[in-house]
């Protein structure tokens, strides 16, 4: 297993994570996003996360001579914003997104182990993950971790492959 770190992300990352999420958008099947996002959104996106949520980045050692002790961005996520409602403050809505030669090597554990570790030490009361019901990875984690599922939504969202997906959601109390 790889030596995976977590930390919160940094204007720095602001081009790894654009590029790992439009590599998901582009496949299809991770994203309701049909076409990639602008470094510009992205950022908007990362700096619009104000505590107790954050977006994180997961990263591996660096591996060549240019970035010698440093840092390979191989991942990120978010707690982000359930519902902007008061009686909602406690729920978070999160994300992660996993590099895909990345995918399948315990990053995906590593960081969601990491961002429920984020949700308790930010006082957040339940994490919630809204994932296309054909997502196997990413339903194989929720149950890992002892998510349950509350709902489902037939075609609730298209990919970028125009493909209709259906729509589970989850939530975990914390």
């Amino acid at each position: 297993m790889a030596d995976y770190s977590f930390h919160i992300a940094t204007q720095d990352d602001i081009q790894a994570i654009t590029d790992i999420y439009n590599a998901a958008v582009i496949r299809g099947g991770s994203s309701a996003d049909t076409t990639p996002r602008t470094y510009a959104q992205r950022k908007a996106w990362v700096e619009s996360h104000h505590d107790p949520y954050a977006v994180f980045v997961t990263t591996v050692p660096a591996t060549d001579a240019a970035t010698e002790g440093g840092e390979r961005i191989i991942g990120f996520s978010a707690l982000s914003v359930f519902y902007d409602r008061a009686g909602y403050d406690g729920v978070t809505d999160l994300a992660y997104y996993i590099a895909p030669e990345w995918q399948g090597r315990g990053a995906g554990t590593f960081t969601l182990a990491k961002l429920l570790d984020e949700c308790r030490n930010r006082h957040m009361r339940k994490a919630c993950g809204i994932i296309f019901a054909d997502n196997r990875g990413s339903i194989a984690l929720m149950k890992h971790f002892g998510f349950t599922q509350f709902g489902l939504m037939p075609q609730a969202a298209t990919d970028s492959t125009g493909t209709m997906r259906d729509m589970s959601y989850w939530h975990l109390d914390l």
